[in-house]
C-alpha cells in the first residue's frame, strides 16, 4: 500500500467533505481514507497495481456526489 495525497477544490462546507469521505471509503480499493476541508487535501491509501481504477471509481463517486469539485494529484 502507498499514500496519496490530492488537493480537491470546489468543496463548499465542512460538512460536504464528510459526507464525501464516507461514500468514498465505501470503495473497496483504497483505504485510510481523509478529507481535510480546511487544507483542501484529499488523502488515501492504495495498492500501485489498482491506483488507476481506484482514482477511476474515486472520480465517478466525486462526480455524482459534489459535481463541482476537481481533485488533482500534489
Amino acid at each position: 500500500m502507498k499514500d496519496y495525497k490530492f488537493k480537491i477544490e470546489g468543496l463548499d462546507c465542512a460538512n460536504c467533505a464528510n459526507e464525501l469521505e464516507e461514500s468514498l471509503r465505501k470503495i473497496d480499493l483504497i483505504e485510510n481514507v481523509s478529507i481535510s476541508f480546511m487544507m483542501e487535501r484529499l488523502t488515501f491509501s492504495c495498492n500501485e497495481d489498482n491506483l488507476n481504477s481506484a482514482l477511476k471509481q474515486i472520480k465517478k463517486t466525486i462526480k455524482r456526489e459534489e459535481p463541482d469539485v476537481s481533485i488533482e494529484e500534489v
